[in-house]
């Protein structure tokens, strides 16, 4: 079996929405589907504080560049 990464795992539950959203399972294997889909929502939200966590900005005060941790705070800092 694969291993189970981010993109995969997007993928997978891009996939399990266009099936949902098509109407077409019947009610067991649509609430298995949604299931599924919410084991992978987890998991991708789990990847994504992970990433978060591991980001840092180089942002640049008095002519010198500084590592600082990433926040929203410094996301909007940094984008105006």
């Amino acid at each position: 079996m694969a291993k189970k990464t981010f993109e995969t795992s997007l993928s997978k539950l891009e996939q399990i929405t266009a099936d949902l959203e098509q109407g077409e399972l019947g009610l067991d294997k649509s609430l298995k589907k949604f299931a599924e889909g919410i084991q992978l929502v987890e998991f991708c939200n789990e990847r994504l504080e992970d990433a978060r966590n591991q980001v840092e900005l180089l942002i640049e005060k008095n002519g010198q560049l500084t590592s600082v941790p990433f926040s929203e705070d410094t996301a909007e800092t940094v984008a105006d």
